[in-house]
């Protein structure tokens, strides 16, 4: 599942685009990333976390939801 891209928040700054690992996003001159391969994106978090807007969100797909640790919901001993 692709990574989705608020319209209202994004400011074209283009970090999404440059951080990308697989190259996702496509970038047109003064307008927001598109993303331009969709089946690509690894859910890495990489542009989640540096976006400077907080305009990106990603659909995490159920098997890797299963597969997820929240390390701060964990407490030692667990």
């Amino acid at each position: 599942m692709p990574p989705i891209i608020s319209k209202k928040k994004c400011k074209a700054c283009g970090i999404c685009v440059d951080i990308c690992p697989t190259d996702v996003f496509e970038m047109k001159k003064g307008s927001p990333p598109l993303i331009r391969y969709p089946e690509e994106c690894w859910h890495c978090n990489s542009c989640v976390l540096d976006c400077p807007e907080a305009a990106i969100t990603l659909r995490i797909p159920l098997p890797a939801m299963m597969l997820h640790v929240d390390a701060k919901a964990r407490s030692i001993g667990d």
